[in-house]
């Protein structure tokens, strides 16, 4: 279960689901984060480099599904 989300990135309940995260983004590891008093688990060994990794995907993402129209002939 997701608590809540930091800088996109989300904060689950359980370890599992973090490093389920993280290994799906070739990330390892993981950290904590406190919401609300709750400990909660973020995937890869730190904020940053989950963050960069995260900002890296979605530029990809954005590239690959941005097109010009193509053709022209």
């Amino acid at each position: 279960m997701i608590l809540t989300t930091i800088d996109g990135i989300p904060l689950y309940s359980t370890l599992q689901e973090a490093l389920d995260y993280a290994a799906l983004r070739g990330l390892s590891g993981y950290h904590t984060h406190v919401f609300e008093g709750v400990t909660g688990y973020m995937g890869g060994s730190s904020h940053g480099s989950v963050a960069r990794t995260t900002r890296t995907m979605q530029q990809l993402t954005n590239n690959t599904t941005s097109s010009s129209g193509g053709g022209g002939y």
